[in-house]
């Protein structure tokens, strides 16, 4: 499994403006339908990626956590559903129902989402402030599948909390770690 860094889109960036299918509703769901009060965390991921995979399970549990405490969940794919059918709409739909994602899962059909917020792997984790500006871009934490290191959020955990309390988020961060997007 190759390992691709996220790119590390600038602090202060504006978050980029989408509106897409969520697989689970039929719905589209723009980005000021997803935003939170507080914060919003858009997340770049997929069904087949072991990366994903070994999160997954964190990724509930954030959200849960936080949802309502006024941060936003989002998770898109972006995924060429050509050479990698596993993560289509439908499977899509499949995957967020059997792990009862509480945040929409976007299918990024044209890849132009993806391209806009500069995502590079998955899963690729964007956090805004309540204004959508970027003050957090990274690893959710140092767990990884051949790590032998519990799955914690740790990272993004900090993030979150820092907001919640009106606090400066720290601009120390490490880049999250995964497959690459599969691009068209």
């Amino acid at each position: 499994m190759a390992q691709t860094p996220s790119n590390m889109l600038p602090l202060g960036t504006e978050a980029p403006k989408f509106n897409l299918l969520d697989t689970t509703s039929d719905k589209m769901i723009s980005l000021d339908e997803a935003k939170g009060k507080l914060a919003t965390l858009v997340m770049f991921i997929c069904n087949h990626c072991p990366f994903v995979l070994h999160v997954n399970s964190e990724l509930v549990k954030l959200a849960n956590d936080y949802n309502q405490r006024g941060i936003g969940f989002v998770a898109i794919s972006s995924n060429d559903v050509e050479n990698y059918p596993q993560d289509s709409p439908e499977l899509m739909k499949k995957q967020a129902e059997e792990l009862r994602y509480p945040f929409p899962y976007l299918y990024d059909k044209t890849q132009e989402v993806a391209k806009s917020y500069d995502a590079t792997c998955t899963p690729d984790f964007f956090l805004f402030d309540s204004e959508l500006k970027l003050v957090y871009r990274g690893q959710l934490d140092n767990s990884r599948p051949s790590l032998d290191k519990p799955v914690t959020g740790r990272d993004i955990r900090k993030a979150l909390d820092a907001i919640i309390a009106g606090e400066d988020v720290d601009k120390n961060q490490i880049p999250s770690m995964g497959c690459n997007i599969k691009w068209k």
